[in-house]
């Protein structure tokens, strides 16, 4: 099986949505960031023997047996409407069909945030919470006072990109319910600093550390997301950050992630905080990695450990 693997191409769906795929009617403004990625995936990849390729992922299931590898990585609207159930469901179909990184088990635990509670409890700076069925007037409230703070992060507990995602300051109106998450909910103390500091990115193959950036909101706003107006910067953690990612990987349940993100934000005791552990569909910010021999760095080393996973997998067959 491992000379049938070295004498063919293999080929990896990498999964995408509809509005960051060339050509869709309404592309999304960070559908840039799709270009970005492929423009560094591509060559890496060939250089490694192997074929990437953009697909949609509700259209997966009738290619997964055409493919060695699938990688949800840009399947950037699995959490709005009915999309999260439909995207586990779609997954597990392509796992039983073909190899899928990171893991179904991966996908589930990773697509609820309630995982941060327990990252916390096994000591993992995690910023304080409350989570909630449903965002009421009285339970935030009860939030304010227990969090000790005047403004409150309200953020779905299944969601991505801010969306349904409320910045609310205390005495102001209350958010609307078009504006709030629709169904369970975390609400956390806004960090100040995310408005001068920004946040902290950690990119990780396989478990070892790759590069990270530094993501800051525009000017007025708190969201650090190309689509409302955020930028990034090539960042070069201290030793001690790079051990505190390090560390936060360590302590999952899980198979070591093939890749990972790792978000942070300085909080105002000056210490990095987890603001989320990015498993299904982090942006991996490759165009912040170094190049070397006209191919990009972070994204040579991705492929090389896609490589060395499909060679064990034909290894074992």
């Amino acid at each position: 099986c491992y000379l049938l693997l070295a004498m063919r191409e293999l080929r990896v769906a990498l999964l995408a949505c509809a509005e960051l795929l060339p050509g869709a009617d309404d592309r999304r403004v960070d559908a840039h960031e799709l270009d970005e990625q492929m423009e560094a995936l591509v060559p890496a990849f060939q250089e490694e023997g192997m074929k990437i390729e953009a697909v949609l992922w509700q259209n997966i299931l009738d290619q997964a047996e055409s493919f060695d590898l699938v990688l949800p990585l840009l399947v950037w609207d699995y959490v709005e409407g009915s999309n999260h159930q439909l995207f586990l469901s779609t997954m597990e179909k392509v796992e039983e069909k073909t190899l899928l990184r990171n893991s179904l088990e991966t996908l589930r635990w990773n697509g609820n945030k309630r995982y941060l509670e327990e990252l916390q409890r096994k000591g993992a700076p995690v910023i304080p919470s409350i989570t909630v069925q449903q965002v009421s007037t009285e339970n935030i409230t009860a939030a304010f006072q227990t969090l000790g703070a005047s403004k409150l992060v309200i953020k779905p507990l299944v969601g991505a990109n801010a969306w349904r995602q409320v910045l609310y300051t205390k005495g102001e109106k209350f958010p609307t319910q078009e504006e709030l998450p629709p169904c369970e909910a975390m609400i956390q103390p806004f960090i100040e600093n995310v408005q001068r500091e920004g946040e902290y990115s950690f990119v990780y193959f396989n478990g070892q550390y790759s590069h990270a950036v530094k993501k800051l909101p525009k000017s007025g706003d708190y969201r650090i997301q190309s689509s409302y107006g955020g930028f990034e910067t090539s960042y070069d953690p201290s030793a001690e950050e790079k051990e505190l990612g390090a560390k936060i990987l360590g302590m999952l349940e899980l198979s070591i992630p093939l890749y990972a993100r790792v978000d942070l934000i300085r909080g105002d005791d000056g210490d990095l905080k987890l603001i989320e552990i990015e498993l299904i569909e982090p942006y991996l910010y490759l165009p912040y990695a170094t190049t070397h021999n006209h191919l990009n760095s972070a994204a040579l080393m991705f492929a090389k450990h896609v490589r060395a996973l499909l060679d064990s997998v034909g290894d074992n067959k």
